[in-house]
């Protein structure tokens, strides 16, 4: 079961700065504030199901999600990650169709949800949302795309290399400054790359040993960026 708790006022949120929403007035905030949901999500636990009808918008307030589908096969393929102040859900309710994936926290998070009446009124009266709006559909195109390609044209190994370049670049790092700052299962990791999960633990060994990695239960050190940009052909 979902925990429902007190959910933050939207303009005393820490994380609006990083948030779709920053910039908005105070009477826009706040009527977000009042017509808002929310739950506090559990890993293993749903945000929304493929195949159901959207009925607004999800903001992550803290935590970490993957977006992820499932093939004819029963292989998960996580399409998408994301962090703090980041929607879910915002594509299927514009285009007016079902979800087309699941959403699901990798770790504990606390997601608000915004019914789609007061998002489209938002989106509508606002000309900097709907600019953000335009421009995240777009980045979501060009990422699918680039995606495509490189799951066509890149060998497993250098996909790797990537994906864990891309991961330092979102999420960021810890306080050490070499610490991935999201802790993810082999097997999620496997179903970013689009691989097996003995496959990604084979050249996460690889990594280790090379030193280019270093790997504490599901921690993962970047001890050479340099490197591993290289590997995954992406060094300029």
């Amino acid at each position: 079961m979902r925990n429902k708790i007190a959910l933050p006022e939207c303009e005393k949120c820490e994380g609006l700065e990083c948030s779709f929403f920053y910039g908005l007035t105070h009477n826009e905030l706040e009527r977000i504030t009042d017509s808002k949901g929310g739950n506090f999500y559990k890993r293993g636990q749903h945000i929304f199901y493929e195949g159901t009808r959207p009925s607004g918008v999800y903001c992550i307030h803290s935590g970490k999600v993957k977006i992820y589908k499932i093939d004819t096969n029963g292989n998960e393929q996580i399409v998408r990650l994301a962090k703090e102040g980041d929607i879910l859900g915002y594509r299927s309710l514009i285009s007016g169709e079902l979800y087309a994936s699941f959403a699901a926290p990798l770790e504990e998070s606390l997601i608000c949800f915004i019914p789609k009446e007061v998002f489209f009124q938002l989106l509508f009266s606002n000309k900097l949302l709907s600019q953000r709006m335009m421009e995240r559909l777009s980045m979501e195109l060009k990422t699918a795309e680039n995606r495509l390609a490189d799951m066509a044209q890149k060998p497993v190994r250098e996909r790797l290399a990537e994906t864990l370049l891309i991961l330092k670049e979102f999420f960021g790092l810890e306080a050490d400054g070499i610490t991935l700052d999201i802790s993810l299962t082999r097997e999620d990791l496997a179903h970013i790359v689009g691989t097996a999960t003995e496959t990604v633990i084979r050249f996460l060994s690889e990594f280790k040993h090379e030193n280019l990695i270093d790997i504490k239960g599901r921690k993962i050190r970047i001890i050479n960026a340099l490197k591993l940009s290289k590997i995954a052909n992406i060094f300029d």
